[in-house]
Formats: C-alpha cells, sequence, structure tokens
C-alpha cells in the first residue's frame, strides 16, 4: 500500500474578504501512478480544475484564498473512479486521510481534524462503506440521526441528498436542516436546494397544486379540470429512457381503466417540440392532457411538484388530493387495481 503526503492549498483567485484556506490529505491504497483529480461546485456541477501528481516526496501543493465555503470532489486518474467531497470553510486548515479500498472502488475520509463538517462527511463515508461490505440496512437511519444531531453543518444540506428519492418521507428533515442554515449561508446552493424541496413539497394527503400549461396545440391545459376521475401525473421526456420504457405500462393501464374513471396529465420536461411530438405518437400515448413549456428542468410544472428526476409520479385522488409518489410498474398496477377493483 502506498503512502503519499498530499497537501492541497487549492487555487482561487483573492477575493477583498478572502482567507488561507488549507487542508492535508494522506492518501492511502493508491495503485501505482494514479494520481487526484480535482473538481470543483460549480452552477451545480462538479468541473475538473487540476490533476494532482506527487512530487518526490509525495507532495502536491496548491494555494487557496477565500471568503466563502468551497466544495470540491476527488477522484482517480482510473476507470469506474469513485469520489470523495470536501467542504472547506475560510481559515480553516483542514487534515484528514483519504483512503482508496480496492474491493469495492470507494474513497473514504478518516483521521480528520480543523474541521467540524469534515468529521461528519468522514463518518458518513466510513458508515458507507461498512454498509456496503456488510450488507448493512440502517444506513439511512444512521445518516438521518447523524443530520438531527448537526442540523447546524453545511455539509449535511450536501448529505441529506441520500434521501432525494424518498423526499416524501423525510420532509421534516429537509426543514429541520433548511431552518438552521438559511440565516447563515442563505445564498449557498446547498440551502437553496433545501429551501426549494421544502417550499415545493408535495406528500400524500394535501391537495395537489394546480397545473396550468400550454397543450400540444399551444391551448392552456389544466390539472383541476380533471377532478373528478383518479389522475396520474406523469412527468417524463422523448430523451428519458427509463420514462419510455415505463410508457408500454402506462399506455396498457390506461386503456384498462381509463373507462372507470382514471386519467394520464402527462408533463413534458422536453427542451424540443418535435422529439416530445414524436415520442407522444411513438409510444402510443393517446390520452389528451400533454402539456409542456420546452424548458427542460425549469419547467414550470416540475418546478411546482419539485421533480428533480424522472421519471416521477403523483397519483391523485378523485378530490385532488396526493394518493401516492413515484409509483410505476406493478406498483402503480396494484394501487389502481384497490382503487377501481375492490
Amino acid at each position: 500500500m502506498k503512502h503519499l503526503i498530499v497537501t492541497l492549498l487549492l487555487a482561487a483567485g483573492l477575493a477583498a474578504a478572502a482567507q488561507n484556506t488549507s487542508f492535508t490529505a494522506t492518501v492511502k491504497g493508491l495503485p501505482e501512478g494514479v494520481r487526484v483529480v480535482v473538481s470543483e461546485a460549480q452552477n451545480g456541477r462538479l468541473v475538473p480544475a487540476d490533476t494532482l501528481t506527487p512530487d518526490a516526496k509525495g507532495r502536491i501543493r496548491l494555494a487557496l484564498a477565500t471568503a466563502d465555503p468551497r466544495f470540491f470532489g476527488l477522484s482517480l486518474t482510473m476507470e469506474q473512479t469513485p469520489m470523495a467531497h470536501l467542504l472547506l470553510l475560510p481559515k480553516e486548515k483542514v487534515s484528514f486521510a483519504l483512503e482508496y479500498d480496492p474491493a469495492s472502488r470507494t474513497l473514504t475520509v478518516a483521521d480528520v481534524q480543523g474541521s467540524d463538517n469534515m468529521a461528519l462527511y468522514s463518518r458518513f463515508s466510513q458508515r458507507n462503506l461498512q454498509a456496503m461490505r456488510e450488507q448493512d440496512h440502517t444506513f439511512g437511519s444512521y445518516v438521518e440521526q447523524e443530520l438531527r444531531a448537526h442540523p447546524d453543518l453545511l455539509m449535511s444540506a450536501f448529505l441529506v441528498t441520500v434521501f432525494e428519492q424518498d423526499f416524501e418521507h423525510y420532509v421534516d428533515l429537509y426543514r429541520l436542516l433548511r431552518d438552521s442554515l438559511m440565516p447563515r449561508y442563505p445564498d449557498h446552493d446547498f440551502v437553496r436546494h433545501l429551501d426549494e424541496r421544502v417550499r415545493t413539497a408535495v406528500v400524500v394527503g394535501m391537495e395537489a397544486p394546480d397545473i396550468v400549461m400550454p397543450g400540444v396545440d399551444g391551448h392552456l391545459r389544466r390539472l383541476s379540470d380533471l377532478r373528478g376521475s383518479v389522475v396520474l401525473i406523469d412527468f417524463w421526456a422523448s430523451w428519458c429512457r427509463p420514462c419510455r420504457m415505463e410508457n408500454p405500462n402506462v399506455v396498457r393501464l390506461y386503456q384498462k381503466y381509463h373507462e372507470r374513471g382514471f386519467n394520464i396529465f402527462s408533463v413534458s420536461l422536453d427542451n424540443r417540440r418535435d422529439a416530445w411530438m414524436k415520442a407522444i405518437e411513438d409510444d402510443g400515448l393517446v390520452w389528451p392532457d400533454h402539456v409542456g413549456d420546452l424548458r427542460g428542468w425549469q419547467s414550470a410544472g416540475g418546478r411546482l411538484y419539485g421533480v428533480s428526476s424522472i421519471p416521477a409520479t403523483v397519483l391523485l385522488d378523485r378530490e385532488g388530493r396526493v394518493l401516492a409518489r413515484n409509483l410505476r410498474g406493478q406498483e402503480l398496477e396494484n394501487k389502481l387495481k384497490e382503487i377501481f377493483e375492490q
């Protein structure tokens, strides 16, 4: 196992209130010749910034002065590269061990000094590795407990996204973190994401917000016009392969239950009208309620319902209340059978 002493002082432009920030990582377990790629979060994406090659003494030196928290990913120059995440605050001098596990192809962070945020991430990454090795099904409960214990740490706003696909069950946790972090970090991307998710939360039992968007003919269509029937709001796009794979099942269920009062309100997250129209025709999506504003992820309907990944569905009862979210395949069929065949 090769040990590298890596000192990373990451480069950035100096601002008036910038403070020197640094971290030192002891990298363990890297295969010979593998280097470390540093990527920085910019506009919601990790953008490669530098590739770190140790000198003769196994050290890499860069410089960073910042007035704001900075978020980075560390990955490796190898196929299927794992990634570790770093959150640095102004004036911090952080040290830790970065360990590569070849069996699980993961990077973990250990032995953190100088950062409560990175200490939280360290516990998360090590417990995640343990869960992978031992098929530990208590990992989610462990993460929730840690985040509830540390709602004031900015790293919590990043780690809570492990629950993104099951958001409706963790709305109160998102709200706790949002309320704790907003006074201190009102403009940080992580906190703004929490705020948007909480403000657009659509949970079981509530009345569904009305969607009013242009249909395929350009005329406005309203979700509320379908009140009185059971409605599946289906967020999809022509470029979404899982959506297209699910479409035959949705068509079959529409044909089976439409005469009994089942309707579909399809919200497209497409950017191109021609692709949207072709997918509707090719997949035989025969119901009339197709809406889209060709704004992709900025779709008014998607943003109203806090949609961050597709396919996504919301099932409504005849009074327009939310019955369930993200039912697909057999789960959707079982729910419709329960409603219409009991």
